[in-house]
């Protein structure tokens, strides 16, 4: 069946790719203002609430879902929009997978290895126009680059990393050893307890990233490319440091960490997107025969804070001193549409039912209160928050998650959506465009779609 507007009919293909010009259109206008040092924003002022109220029609028993020609059309016309706007230069590569140039190759990546996509050349050739310039930034950082280069989604070992897939892909055999080898020379830098002076541990610049990594190479290798020694080191360190942590702060989980001094919760600084990569890596307890418990005994503390609605505090400060209501976070980043995913990969792991349930209700509060006004993204935009159903979709086979994914997917070229903050880095990975156009690619292959870079179903080691 077809998505039906609010009159009921169902758009046909030239109002979607009409209303999906018009986003774009309103995004190029906003990097034109900032381009000129304006420093203009548009933002929505004297609202509360940090999302558009939910108005989409719910599951009623029949699957609504936008036409596969239809979202293909709005893929290759955000691609488009995306290599005409996005720069390749220096200064475009910081940022990593995040809002960096290497993200955009990453879709480009995504999009080669997709059944809808992959006889199409270009994505191949687009990839790899996007990720020379961003692995040249990762091997070579200027000086006050360098801090950047350990990190997996906003800096060096993450382009390290796709660029290796990448390499793979167009049977670039010397290029994709080189990369790997990179990639494996620089564990021994992230080995100290806190290299980094803020905190070593969370996914987006330290140890958990560089183990997500280790586990994305493995899916796209089909094999082990980090030694067991080397990955175990690192899972190690991590435990060891957030046991110090706790210890230290009498923290009632039996594993803790700070980023820049605040106990963050969620998925992007916090301690689930460190619980989650430490589950995928069973070697560790036979190393340490108490972390198993200590891992899991802090998913229950995790668990154990999940509010009412279903959603997550971003921080421990907030356990204690929770934020209002209309002021809550519900971002991949920070809240339940992170979060989720330590519930799943805790399900999956050890098949207990509360980690189900958990995931469930986080979905609730996603679907009201997951349109997010910050933008189309995946760090804290509709994407990443469409996401969520889909993952629901793998968990549990029911269709109204699916028929929810497809909800999100059709406001993102609704009237009202045009009222959204346009993001500092429209075309980027977490912030951008580029995020969308691998959700609504995963939209055409539900029984294999998965959050950019780290898929909850894939077998740990």
């Amino acid at each position: 069946m077809t998505v039906a507007n609010a009159s009921g009919l169902a758009p046909s293909s030239q109002s979607l790719t009409h209303m999906a010009r018009e986003l774009t259109s309103n995004i190029d206008k906003l990097a034109t203002l900032e381009s000129c040092g304006r420093g203009f924003k548009f933002e929505i002022e004297n609202m509360a609430k940090r999302y558009f109220v939910n108005q989409l029609s719910d599951f009623a028993g029949t699957l609504v879902e936008m036409p596969k020609a239809d979202i293909k059309n709005l893929c290759q016309l955000y691609t488009e929009k995306i290599f005409s706007k996005q720069s390749i230069k220096r200064d475009e590569c910081n940022g990593g997978l995040y809002t960096g140039a290497a993200g955009v190759g990453y879709m480009c990546y995504f999009l080669s290895q997709h059944p809808e996509f992959a006889s199409e050349k270009k994505f191949l050739e687009k990839s790899l126009y996007y990720m020379k310039p961003a692995l040249h930034f990762a091997i070579y950082p200027e000086k006050h680059e360098k801090d950047m280069q350990l990190a997996f989604i906003l800096g060096g070992i993450g382009s390290l990393a796709v660029g290796a897939a990448l390499m793979k892909a167009l049977g670039e055999d010397e290029e994709m050893q080189e990369y790997l080898n990179q990639y494996n020379a620089l564990a021994e830098e992230c080995m100290d307890r806190d290299y980094l002076g803020c905190g070593s541990d969370e996914l987006l610049v330290g140890r958990a990233g560089y183990l997500c990594g280790v586990l994305f190479l493995e899916k796209v290798f089909g094999e082990k490319v980090v030694s067991d020694e080397i990955a175990i080191k690192l899972c190690i360190a991590t435990v060891e440091a957030g046991r110090k942590y706790s210890k230290k702060r009498k923290s009632p989980c039996p594993l803790m960490y700070a980023y820049y001094d605040t106990e963050y919760l969620g998925a992007a600084h916090g301690l689930s997107g460190i619980l989650q990569i430490l589950i995928n890596f069973p070697a560790l307890y036979e190393k340490i025969p108490n972390a198993l418990d200590w891992v899991k005994e802090s998913v229950d503390y995790i668990l154990s804070l999940q509010t009412q609605s279903g959603n997550f505090p971003c921080a421990t400060d907030e356990v204690t001193d929770p934020r209002p209501e209309s002021d809550e976070l519900v971002h991949w980043c920070h809240g339940a549409p992170g979060v989720i995913y330590l519930m799943a990969t805790a399900y999956l792991k050890w098949k207990k039912e509360e980690y189900l349930a958990s995931c469930l209700a986080a979905g609730e509060v996603v679907w009201n209160k997951g349109l997010l006004k910050k933008g189309p993204g995946l760090c804290h935009g509709i994407a990443g928050n469409g996401y969520v159903f889909l993952l629901l979709y793998r968990l549990t086979g029911d269709k109204k998650h699916l028929h929810r994914a497809h909800q999100f997917a059709k406001f993102l070229t609704s009237e009202e959506f045009k009222k959204a903050k346009i993001p500092d880095k429209p075309y980027s990975l977490f912030e951008g465009i580029a995020g969308t156009v691998c959700f609504l690619a995963d939209l055409m292959q539900p029984d294999k779609a998965h959050f950019p870079l780290f898929d909850v179903f894939q077998v740990a080691r």
